[in-house]
């Protein structure tokens, strides 16, 4: 991560910023879910949702949540119910178009593994979603193709994992 980006606990007047960049993301391809149900998540687990910050500007966030195994919110309802599970679920992980590549979520996604490790979680879970599965193999993650994901994520939908540690 380069000094010009810091990552912290994401704040209530952060959610502009991250309604704009969630529908940026997937706004086209029917995936956005809207201010009320990203927030919904938020509620759920303060302490693991993030943002990213250049200059003082929010340019990516990433939402997770205490979540079953082997299940996933749907993305066309509230959160209503707060889970306790070793398991947390990366709900939805968005850097900014000028930001996408490598090297920037990938330190993303290793201050959120040592955040989860530190706060006693023994496994990561996603819905990887557009391709992105082939990208979270490489970081570790493993498919779990016997899961069914709700049509709400898309055809390409894949339900993954990995352990924290």
């Amino acid at each position: 991560m380069s000094e010009e980006l810091r990552i912290r606990l994401l704040d209530e007047q952060d959610w502009d910023s991250v309604v704009a960049l969630e529908h940026a993301a997937y706004a086209a391809d029917g995936l956005s879910e809207g201010r009320e149900a990203l927030q919904s998540r938020a509620r759920s687990s303060p302490d693991t949702c993030f943002v990213l910050e250049r200059h003082g500007t929010v340019v990516g966030y990433l939402l997770s949540l205490p979540y079953p195994p082997l299940r996933c919110p749907d993305l066309g309802r509230s959160e209503e119910t707060v889970h306790r599970s070793a398991n947390l679920h990366v709900h939805d992980l968005v850097i900014a178009e000028e930001l996408r590549g490598r090297e920037v979520a990938l330190g993303f996604i290793r201050h959120f593994r040592e955040q989860a490790g530190e706060q006693g979680f023994e496994r990561i879970s996603m819905v990887a979603v557009r391709g992105a599965d082939i990208l979270l193999r490489l970081l570790g993650y493993r498919a779990h193709r016997e899961v069914a994901v709700p049509a709400c994520y898309g055809r390409r939908a894949v339900y993954m994992s990995m352990p924290v540690g």
